[in-house]
């Protein structure tokens, strides 16, 4: 799959909802993990994650939005129960992004929500956890960019497979000198 991304929360408290989400990030693929504002007890606590992520994706810890420092043309995309927000099943994930999610008992803060690219809902009938939130969106991301064959219609109905990927013929471009160069 092509392109990176990442995930965190603004305003984390609990220890546990960050060890399962370092885990669900480093289950899809996450290229690092973050966190905004987040409570002292996290920097005195390893959190509960049984694949030891902590070793295996870097980890950043920013005290502010203001502080927050991301990749260049990396895209902030918020996990919000927003009005304006775009479905999470019709959104068209950039190849380069990182996702924050709000706090467990609070929602992104108004200087976050400035900051987003594209604002994102999980069409759910009310809050979910904020580490599974943050798994649901990993998931969409990774079906909605791998490379995978369609699901079946009905029950029981299997998809045909890929086929093997094939590489095309090698494109040449005519050379052009360049100014200042002696051919």
């Amino acid at each position: 799959m092509r392109g990176y991304f990442a995930i965190g929360v603004e305003g984390l408290s609990k220890p546990m909802n960050l060890g399962n989400l370092m885990r669900s990030a480093n289950a899809f693929g996450a290229h690092f993990i973050f966190t905004i504002a987040a409570h002292e007890r996290l920097s005195k606590r390893i959190p509960a994650d049984t694949s030891k992520s902590q070793d295996q994706i870097p980890y950043y810890a920013w005290s502010s939005v203001d502080t927050m420092q991301l990749p260049h043309q990396c895209k902030i995309v918020g996990v919000e129960l927003v009005d304006d927000a775009i479905d999470l099943p019709s959104f068209g994930h950039p190849l380069r992004a990182a996702y924050v999610l709000g706090a467990e008992r609070g929602s992104l803060s108004q200087d976050m929500l400035a900051k987003c690219d594209y604002v994102v809902r999980i069409p759910t009938a009310f809050c979910i956890n904020v580490a599974t939130a943050g798994a649901v969106v990993m998931y969409d991301r990774v079906k909605s960019l791998g490379r995978f064959p369609e699901r079946g219609l009905f029950d029981k109905h299997q998809a045909p497979p890929l086929d093997e990927h094939a590489h095309g013929a090698p494109k040449l471009r005519k050379a052009r000198p360049l100014p200042g160069w002696d051919y």
